[in-house]
């Protein structure tokens, strides 16, 4: 055993509750949390050890866990002012465990101990996440239930997105997701299922079945939500997991419009100067994912993450959701032809947008790209 492991905090989960998120009792969910952040769940306090108790009335925000761990002597409290977590020395561990699960405060009995609420023990802001959102912790009941998994969806969610994954996908998502949950599939098995859809929709387009190859084209686009969802409110996700679902985003759409364009000659149509619009389609994906590289590079910062004006632009800059909106509006009125020809235009115009934002980033001062939505 590491040293980093044997002077960790152990973790002790104290109280229970009645109500199941997500297919989960909070002890469970709990649980996965302490394996996540490489914590030791022990049954009864270890005199030895610094602990972590929890109450398991509450649903906790994986990050408020990980932020006790690392402060000694904090007493997390709720809204209403309510102790439901503390970090507690060694010789405090007993009764400091004692006082929350008798649903006491623990912070009178040394002044070592000092409360924080979530916001002051964690942070508004999730990098990850591209938002800015306030940590859950909310007291779990039978008849909370679904506002607690509601508000553990809607934390799952990036700040920064598409529109349509933003503003048409997370009603039926999160309906689909607590499906998914219910039935114990794993976001892996979604995302499978998604990859299927992807290399149907590859193949149908490129013979010129593009209504249909546009359904699984937006199934695959609805499951891409859905299997980060529910990687994220189970607590499963993975390196492997993250690999293959950001693998497969990263490199279909390409695949995707190359197909569109032999599927437009299946069908009798043709593309005005077609080779350079097949250029700029494909290769101007490609260059724009390299500009985004560029800038985070440069700047340790996302690029759609650093002004209003980024984030908005993300909503609509020429990606796989933006394209497909584009190309399914002309393939409804029979012209998959001028879809493309519109994907190509769009596609060169984010190009300048994004190169733009790069030399704006250079000119900035030294030290002033930081994201607007950690003010």
């Amino acid at each position: 055993m590491s040293g980093e492991v044997q002077n960790a905090p152990r973790a002790l989960t104290v109280g229970r509750s009645d109500g199941r998120i997500w297919g989960m009792s909070s002890a469970e969910r709990l649980s996965r949390i302490y394996r996540r952040l490489g914590l030791v769940e022990i049954p009864a306090v270890d005199l030895s050890h610094a602990v972590v108790a929890v109450d398991a009335g509450w649903v906790f925000d994986e990050s408020l866990i990980k932020a006790l761990a690392g402060r000694e002597g904090a007493v997390l409290v709720d809204d209403a002012g309510r102790a439901v977590a503390v970090h507690a020395p060694a010789d405090l561990g007993y009764a400091a465990s004692e006082a929350l699960a008798a649903g006491n405060d623990p912070t009178g009995l040394d002044p070592r101990f000092t409360r924080l609420t979530a916001l002051e023990l964690g942070s508004a802001y999730n990098s990850a996440l591209r938002k800015r959102e306030p940590p859950v912790l909310e007291r779990l009941t039978p008849e909370t239930v679904r506002a607690v998994e509601k508000r553990l969806f809607q934390g799952s969610y990036k700040g920064v997105t598409d529109f349509v994954t933003k503003y048409v996908w997370p009603a039926p998502a999160r309906v689909v997701t607590r499906w998914c949950a219910l039935a114990k599939m794993t976001p892996n098995q979604v995302t499978f299922i998604g990859f299927l859809m992807v290399l149907a929709a590859t193949w149908l387009f490129w013979q010129g079945q593009f209504g249909w190859g546009l359904v699984c084209a937006w199934i695959m686009t609805f499951l891409d939500t859905v299997d980060g969802k529910l990687a994220r409110v189970t607590l499963t996700s993975s390196k492997w997991g993250n690999v293959f679902d950001h693998g497969i985003d990263l490199v279909h759409p390409p695949f995707w419009w190359w197909a569109w364009f032999v599927g437009v000659y299946a069908v009798g149509q043709e593309i005005p100067y077609a080779a350079l619009s097949l250029a700029i389609v494909v290769g101007g994906y490609v260059a724009q994912r390299v500009e985004e590289g560029i800038f985070l590079g440069l700047f340790k910062l996302e690029m759609h993450a650093w002004r209003p004006f980024d984030s908005f632009f993300r909503l609509i800059t020429a990606r796989r959701n933006p394209n497909l909106i584009l190309l399914t509006g002309c393939a409804l009125v029979g012209r998959p032809d001028v879809g493309f020809t519109l994907v190509a235009i769009w596609t060169a115009v984010c190009f300048v947008v994004h190169a733009i934002q790069i030399l704006q980033g250079l000119m900035a001062p030294k030290g002033s790209i930081q994201s607007w939505l950690a003010k």
